[in-house]
């Protein structure tokens, strides 16, 4: 082996090592990068890398999309749309036998919409639909494993935060991710739903008495939620505004709907930039230890050795493409979703380029091998969520009841991957 070759080795020893001690992969990256480039370099340069790449990120007016996605989540949040779309679910699903468990998805996919992430709708579900299932008597593996499993979806149905990431690292166009991302997110949903009646049918009670004019009422409580999708994503797909410029509108119009059904006052309003200034730090503490990390990997060349190392494996396209998605689904019950995209996918995309794969519809699987990992032991980000804000439910308990979407996850995934057209039909139709 080269000396690159090695110092590309140690650097990810080195970097696996420090994640395991809880370093935060943002600065664990940033860290492996800059001292990685140094040693091939030297630290001059490297240094010089380290005060230009922070602002170079930062500066990114395509990134800014992050911010704004962030911030029409948090104010969706605390203007009170989550609850809206629980209380819409459970008035048309309820009367079905396990319609809370039932009206939980939906209202999981409601906000994954307007939200993007899924430790914020798996964390905001628990608080909502938690207690209700428990009320009416789910077992707490079903109640939990439900909300751990709709909670996922948050990173798969656009907006999705972790698909910009993915569309940064890889240059895809943002916009066709999206569009892509619709009809696996509606697949995801009705599946969902098909494995609480089938997967959990032993632990569902019978559904509550249906109410014509309460289900017509409950719809007056959605139409925000149902703007703000179409508004964001019906401009991207007709091409209208690009998906920075749909962001925008879309933060401003959650926190014009938020102050005209008055849910927002001026207090509400600056916590709620507060709390999305905090998130967005975090994420582009991330993006930025990517950023410095990438240059490593540049100067190491180590996603071309990898390339000419699987391609000369002779295992064919899927072979190949089923022993990277293999990788991930392990790595994903180390790491979290976003560490894994971003650690992960500049070193295995060349690979997919080289193979003749398309980036879009690659981009959705790998979020879907990404969801797997946020209900996946030992790590299983969505189910520490709920483990801590619902102290009393154990563990073992939540990962019990994730097992039948596991299934269903491992299923979908494979369909897409036999059947590309799924994921492609929307956005070969795009302007």
């Amino acid at each position: 082996m080269a000396n690159g070759d090695w110092i590309a080795l140690i650097g990810f020893i080195v970097l696996f090592a420090i994640s395991a001690l809880r370093v935060p992969i943002g600065i664990a990256m940033g860290l492996v990068g800059v001292f990685g480039f140094g040693a091939v370099r030297g630290m001059g340069p490297a240094l010089n890398l380290l005060a230009a790449s922070p602002i170079s990120v930062i500066t990114d007016f395509n990134l800014s999309l992050v911010s704004f996605f962030i911030l029409m989540g948090v104010v969706a949040t605390n203007s009170g749309m989550s609850r809206e779309l629980f209380r819409a679910g459970n008035a048309w699903l309820g009367p079905f036998r396990g319609g809370l468990a039932l009206s939980t998805i939906a209202a999981c996919a409601g906000f994954a919409a307007i939200c993007g992430s899924s430790v914020a709708t798996a964390a905001t579900m628990t608080k909502i639909a938690l207690p209700e299932m428990r009320r009416f008597g789910y077992r707490e593996e079903v109640a939990s494993g439900v909300v751990a499993a709709g909670g996922t979806l948050g990173i798969l149905i656009p907006p999705s935060v972790v698909l910009v990431v993915y569309g940064y690292i890889t240059e895809t166009d943002v916009g066709q991710l999206f569009i892509a991302g619709i009809i696996p997110g509606l697949l995801a949903v009705v599946m969902y739903m098909a494995t609480v009646l089938i997967g959990h049918r032993k632990g569902l009670p019978e559904g509550i008495k249906f109410d014509l004019r309460e289900a017509i009422f409950s719809l007056s409580g959605i139409w925000a939620v149902i703007l703000l999708f179409v508004a964001v994503l019906g401009s991207i797909y007709f091409g209208v505004a690009t998906p920075t410029e749909a962001s925008a509108v879309g933060a401003l119009l959650t926190i014009v709907i938020g102050i005209v059904r008055g849910r927002l006052n001026m207090r509400g309003i600056i916590d709620s930039l507060v709390e999305a200034l905090r998130t967005s730090v975090a994420v582009y503490t991330v993006l930025i230890g990517a950023s410095l990390f990438s240059y490593f990997l540049a100067i190491t060349q180590s996603p071309q050795k990898i390339t000419s190392l699987l391609i000369n494996m002779n295992l064919g396209s899927y072979g190949t493409l089923s022993l990277i998605l293999l990788f991930f689904v392990f790595t994903g019950c180390i790491l979290d979703s976003m560490a894994m995209i971003i650690l992960l996918v500049p070193i295995v995309f060349p690979v997919i380029v080289e193979l003749g794969f398309n980036p879009v519809w690659f981009g959705i699987i790998i979020v879907m091998t990404a969801e797997l990992g946020l209900i996946t032991p030992p790590v299983g980000i969505n189910v520490f969520v709920i483990n801590t804000i619902a102290k009393e439910v154990k563990l073992t308990t939540i990962f019990r009841g994730v097992v039948p979407f596991i299934v269903s996850d491992i299923f979908r995934l494979i369909l897409l991957v036999a059947f590309p057209i799924i994921v492609m039909l929307l956005p070969n139709t795009m302007k």
